[in-house]
């Protein structure tokens, strides 16, 4: 029943992408058949105002009578350049995220029920909403304290999000299955893998605990760093649907002529908002993922202020490796090591040639050294290398193309604050630091030590190794007398799985007529 509601809700969603021209606003290169004949349909079918809007205008009208979920959906693919092109992409960052407020004793309700406390026990006031986003709202407030009331920000989910959203991912999972099923091409994309990002990273942003575990997790890493920092929690205020924070007086980086007024460096300022951006990226293997300008606060003593950590992303040690080695071979024209980097990763498969990759990551590289330092874009390089790793069959790494879209506004950022930045000047502190701690002989013996405590580990688990070595030998022996044999929860599964398929075939096959009645119908009337 609920992928035929699914399907319904899809049905739904299409009509409104073509109604508001979205469809038709899609790039059509390259489309024959049926593909290119439902694009001049929805050409058709668009509202003739919608026509004369630009791209962005018209993805925002739609996404937004979607709903919050669309709104979501349409941030995160702005994201991910390399699932929608980077052009829709551009158009999707766009998107405000601003919707109408809930009533306050909405507001009030979801509090006290988070909290198991009164509204009135736990503030001195609650004022009604600033700020309204698909997820939540944020709310003035004010709380007693030993040296009196202290204004701080409440923010609140909103009712019912958390439902609506799993209806929508729903449709959202549906679209990806078929999206495997009927379009080999797009199977090195992991459509599925995509969609299971989107539901984690929902369902991260809809717990507010876990935005108040990343802001204190990156107000420790970040304690002694200069010129940034992020507001404090109040725990005893937060829950499940609530999240307090202390309120941040200060300037928006996005009002240039404010921050002019106020008195700030902009230069410094660019300069500091990408060496700190550097230093959670490679030190911290932790950042936030959403640092557009909207985000970002400068207080009176200069410090940048980040708020919103909904959306954070994490590297591994060996991401943060392969990024400063990358950064580093294009410094010093060493493709071929940028080349191998990519191979040791496991980000290329084995079976290309690591010199034509290298020539590849060159065509790339030598172009940069010819320019002025100021006008080369780190965000542009990164962007280019992962449009050439797909002719080499690099699959999708969702967690450095997260960095790298994030790399792109912050370096955007910098640009606006200070048309001549160098960026490469700027981050040789942090990448060159890093790059000496860790790839250097310090680096060395932190990986030895690092390998002596895993053989270490290791040696104490060989007992348990060898036990378990003894059963897998029985059962090969077992197998080769008797042949492979599934349990009973396996055969179900693998059913189960097939008659999911075979059902989701028929369901498209339904959609695609449904579609096409409603399509006849409003050329005929």
């Amino acid at each position: 029943m609920s992928s035929f509601a699914a399907t319904f809700r899809l049905m739904r969603a299409g009509w409104i992408l073509t109604r508001e021209g979205v469809i038709a606003a899609l790039p059509a290169d390259g489309l024959s058949g049926i593909p290119a004949f439902g694009h001049k349909i929805a050409g058709l079918l668009a509202r003739r105002r919608a026509l004369t809007a630009r791209r962005s205008e018209r993805m925002s009208r739609a996404i937004n009578k979607l709903g919050p979920s669309y709104v979501k959906l349409g941030q995160f693919l702005a994201t991910r350049p390399d699932v929608v092109g980077t052009e829709v992409a551009d158009d999707l960052a766009l998107l405000q995220d601003q919707l109408d407020y809930f009533p306050m004793e909405a507001s009030i309700k979801a509090i006290e029920g988070s909290l198991g406390r009164s509204v009135d026990d736990l503030f001195v006031n609650v004022e009604p909403p600033i700020a309204a986003a698909s997820i939540a709202q944020v709310h003035p407030a004010y709380v007693k304290t030993s040296e009196g009331s202290k204004k701080v920000a409440v923010k609140v989910v909103r009712p019912g999000v958390r439902q609506r959203f799993n209806n929508d991912l729903e449709s959202f999972f549906l679209v990806a299955r078929w999206q495997e099923r009927y379009v080999p091409a797009s199977r090195r994309l992991r459509p599925i893998e995509v969609t299971r990002t989107l539901a984690q990273t929902t369902r991260i942003e809809m717990d507010l605990r876990l935005e108040a575990a990343a802001l204190s997790e990156i107000g420790e890493n970040t304690k002694d760093d200069p010129g940034f920092r992020v507001p404090a929690v109040d725990w005893e205020r937060t829950g499940r649907d609530v999240l307090t924070l202390e309120w941040i007086d200060g300037v928006k980086m996005s009002d240039i002529e404010g921050l002019r007024a106020a008195g700030h460096n902009l230069i410094k300022l660019a300069e500091t908002l990408i060496q700190s951006f550097l230093r959670h990226t490679l030190r911290d293997g932790f950042f936030h993922a959403d640092m557009h300008p909207g985000n970002l606060f400068v207080d009176a003593d200069g410090n940048i202020v980040a708020v919103d950590f909904g959306i954070t992303g994490r590297l591994g040690k060996k991401e943060r490796r392969f990024l400063a080695e990358i950064l580093y071979g294009f410094i010093t024209r060493d493709y071929v090591r940028v080349a191998e980097v990519h191979f040791e990763a496991g980000y290329v498969p084995h079976h290309h040639d690591v010199a034509s990759f290298a020539q590849a990551i060159r065509a790339i590289g030598e172009p940069i050294h010819g320019q002025p330092a100021e006008t080369i874009s780190m965000a542009k390089l990164l962007t280019l290398l992962f449009e050439v790793t797909e002719l080499f069959d690099m699959e999708t790494r969702p967690e450095l193309v997260m960095l790298q879209k994030t790399m792109v506004v912050v370096e955007g950022v910098s640009r606006t604050l200070d048309p001549h930045f160098n960026m490469w000047k700027a981050s040789e502190p942090v990448v060159g630091d890093w790059i000496k701690r860790n790839l250097g002989p310090q680096g060395i013996l932190v990986d030895a030590r690092e390998g002596a405590l895993s053989l270490l580990h290791l040696a104490r688990q060989a007992p348990d190794l060898v036990a378990r070595a003894d059963r897998l030998s029985l059962e090969l022996d077992r197998m080769a007398e008797k042949g492979l044999r599934f349990d009973d929860q396996t055969a179900h599964a693998i059913g189960k799985a097939e008659a999911r398929h075979t059902r989701s075939g028929r369901i498209a096959l339904w959609v695609i007529a449904i579609c096409f009645v409603i399509i006849t119908y409003e050329l005929l009337s």
